[in-house]
This record gives C-alpha cells, sequence and structure tokens, in this order.
C-alpha cells in the first residue's frame, strides 16, 4: 500500500487554567501558582522536566498577573527598565549559565522587578542550586527564591497528558488507547510527547485510525 503523504501542521496547543489537570504530581506548583499575592519576597522558581507542564502554568500565571513572558536567553538587547515595570515570567532560566552577559541581565531584572514591587517567575529543569551560575550575586538571589517542583507523573497525571497532547492534535483515538498506553510507557512528559508524536506521524503516513494495533506497532519501533 502507497504511503499517504505526512503533512507536519502545527499542534493547537491549549494553554488555559481549564486546560490544566491537577493531581498530586502538581498540585503545590498550582496552589503556588493561584496564590501568587503571597510569594515570599514576589518571587518564585518552578521546576520540572520537560514537557511537564511550566510553560503552561506561566502562561496561567501571565492570564492572573499580566505578566510578560520571554525565554532567558533573549534577555540580551530587552528593555529590563520596561519589563520591570510589571510582572515578568523568564523560562528556562538554568540554560544562561556561564553566559556572564545573560546573567548579568537577568541579576539586572531581578533587581529591578522587585524594586518596583512586581512579582518574578522563573522555569527551569532543576532547582536554582545545580544551574551553575558564574555570578556570585545572581547565584545567591536564585538559590533564596521560593522553590515548586513538578514531579513526574503519577497515572492519572499521565493519562491527562495523553489525552491532552492527543487533543492538542485534534486526534481521536479509541477508548482503549489511553489505558493501554498509560500501561506500557515510561512515567516520563517527554516519552509521553514522543510517543504521540509518533503516532500521529505513522496515522497519516498510513491513512489508519488511531487503534491498539497501530499504537503496539509504533511502541514496538520507539523501543516501548
Amino acid at each position: 500500500m502507497a504511503q499517504q503523504l505526512s503533512f507536519d501542521l502545527p499542534a493547537r496547543q491549549a494553554l488555559g487554567r481549564d486546560d490544566f489537570f491537577v493531581s498530586p504530581a502538581n498540585a503545590e506548583a498550582v496552589a503556588m501558582i493561584e496564590s501568587w499575592q503571597g510569594w515570599p519576597n514576589r518571587k518564585l522558581v518552578l521546576a520540572g522536566p520537560a514537557g511537564a507542564g511550566k510553560t503552561h502554568l506561566t502562561h496561567v500565571w501571565a492570564a492572573l498577573t499580566g505578566a510578560h513572558i520571554l525565554s532567558a536567553t533573549h534577555l540580551i538587547g530587552a528593555d529590563i527598565p520596561a519589563l520591570a515595570a510589571a510582572p515578568v515570567a523568564v523560562e528556562d532560566a538554568d540554560q544562561i549559565a556561564g553566559d556572564r552577559a545573560m546573567e548579568e541581565a537577568l541579576f539586572h531584572l531581578h533587581n529591578l522587578i522587585l524594586a518596583e514591587g512586581q512579582s518574578l517567575l522563573l522555569t527551569a529543569t532543576t532547582a536554582p542550586n545545580f544551574w551553575a551560575l558564574t555570578l556570585p550575586d545572581l547565584a545567591s538571589r536564585m538559590q533564596a527564591t521560593t522553590l515548586v517542583k513538578l514531579r513526574a507523573p503519577d497515572d492519572a497525571l499521565l493519562s491527562a497528558v495523553l489525552m491532552k497532547l492527543l487533543s492538542d492534535r485534534q486526534l481521536s483515538p479509541g477508548p482503549d488507547i489511553i489505558p493501554y498506553l498509560t500501561r506500557r510507557i515510561d512515567r516520563s512528559f517527554e516519552t509521553a510527547r514522543r510517543v504521540i508524536d509518533a503516532l500521529d506521524r505513522t496515522a497519516l503516513e498510513t491513512g489508519r485510525p488511531i487503534t491498539r494495533k497501530l499504537a503496539a506497532k509504533v511502541l514496538d519501533n520507539l523501543g516501548g
């Protein structure tokens, strides 16, 4: 059978609060985001593995606060005084470790935001003491920031993440697919994303619906 053409269409990512499934793995982080007015020193580090929901919760917080969101790697050239006039979310803050100019830009932004009475949210994969920052003053301020972690998913959260990834791609699998995948794949957000990407791609290429048989084939190909 000839393969169908596959078009890599972007998924429509739902980032509203109602789209975020709360479970014991993330309940503390959700509570901290929703009670942002009470953050000690008006700042918070949200840490967790790739795909854990950091970006989603960042957008939830931005909707609550009117915050501007930017990547830490985009701090160079940014108008720091203008940014500091409102709440700011800095994503992937751990990625700038070792870049003196970026570290100094984050240090400047951190100090101005607090001086202006605004709030600061930072996301990273690990806690600040693992960031290997080279600017001592920035390292000390980051390590003094309240930390909340997104943990690896439990069964309920993994099922919800799989369903959301499918929904973002406007895919409607059979009712047995989610339980089947939840039992078979690693407890990892990154694995969930990789499996759904492969399912979507395989279904497009073969013109077949997403069934348990197709899912089994995809997992075998992925080594799952």
